[in-house]
């Protein structure tokens, strides 16, 4: 089993090598985008300058619609190397998995593998249904550098599990956590684009020269990003939200109570109520725009706290780190 541990490593570094080749691949594709942007604007300009101005929607309108139906080779590289360092890092983490005899997210490090590794699936099945490959620099380089984190500083051998944690709860209560940290992390990336649309749409009415990246003017609207962040972060708070029942149960097996104000309990809890007050304030206050993207950014920025800060530094019942 030594053998497959350290192919599990090989494999693993191996996907964050080519994580990091499809990271560079989004990038070029964003720097396409800008130039594209630049391009539409030339035109515009020249156009006005002619005199022609009765024809420049219908110049961009056709300038849009050809950009659109023409491949983006750069995101199309991109994608494909996703999916092949998604397969890699499958493979790392059923070697692991297969190596130690049990599901591979008893500590830290297996939680971190199956974490990203799920996040790259969901972002990939996102992709045969929209097109959020304007995504692809931010969900690679936030997955290498948390893999590449977690490997460095996380990485332990193979162990037997400690007793409490020899539970079917660990297959589902584990599991379903990483699911819903994926959908969140997607909501995340699609709420910090919107504080950047956001922000670019502002400058453009106030007549502002500078307005930031501008790839953004490829991009879907401010509007349309918080509607696609409020489902994923909808969607991840439903499976959180059994990641929480789910550990109350477990911890009714484990201890002989069902909650106990351990800190990672707290913890667990205080996301809840985040993306619960994220979902309740937008959804019946009408509290959208910039105050609806910065609950969604502090929601995930709690779950990463949660995994790091807290099961590292922080003793309590679930001090599982391994560390």
């Amino acid at each position: 089993m030594a053998d497959l541990e350290s192919l599990s490593v090989l494999l693993l570094w191996t996907a964050i090598a080519i994580y990091a080749l499809a990271f560079t691949a989004y990038a070029f594709d964003l720097a396409r985008r800008s130039e594209e942007s630049s391009d539409a604007k030339l035109r515009e300009a020249e156009l006005v300058a002619s005199g022609r101005t009765g024809i420049i929607a219908a110049a961009s309108a056709s300038s849009s619609s050809s950009d659109a139906a023409s491949p983006r080779v750069m995101a199309r590289i991109g994608t494909s190397l996703t999916v092949l360092g998604f397969v890699l890092h499958l493979a790392a983490t059923l070697a692991r998995g297969i190596a130690a005899g049990r599901v591979p997210w008893a500590n830290n490090y297996e939680f971190a593998m199956t974490g990203t590794l799920l996040i790259m699936l969901v972002y990939l099945l996102v992709l045969t249904r929209l097109d959020l490959r304007f995504l692809g620099t931010f969900i690679t380089g936030l997955v290498v550098v948390l893999l590449g984190v977690s490997a460095v500083s996380f990485y332990v051998i193979v162990t037997p599990l400690m007793d409490p944690l020899k539970s079917v709860w660990l297959v589902i209560h584990v599991f379903v956590a990483s699911l819903s940290t994926a959908f969140f992390a997607l909501a995340f990336a699609l709420s910090v684009t919107q504080l950047m649309q956001s922000r670019r749409a502002r400058l453009v009415a106030e007549g502002a020269e500078k307005i930031g990246p501008r790839f953004l003017a490829t991009l879907p609207t401010a509007d349309r990003l918080e509607a696609l962040a409020y489902r994923f972060a909808t969607i991840g708070f439903i499976f959180w939200t059994f990641t929480l029942i789910a550990g109350a149960i477990w911890a009714q097996d484990a201890w002989g109570r069902y909650w106990g104000f351990d800190v990672k309990e707290t913890w667990t809890f205080i996301i809840w109520v985040l993306y619960a007050g994220y979902i309740h304030a937008r959804a019946t206050r009408g509290w959208r725009g910039n105050p609806s993207a910065w609950l969604s950014i502090v929601g995930f920025t709690a779950v990463i706290f949660n995994f790091t800060i807290v099961n590292v530094f922080f003793k309590g019942l679930h001090a599982y780190s391994g560390l």
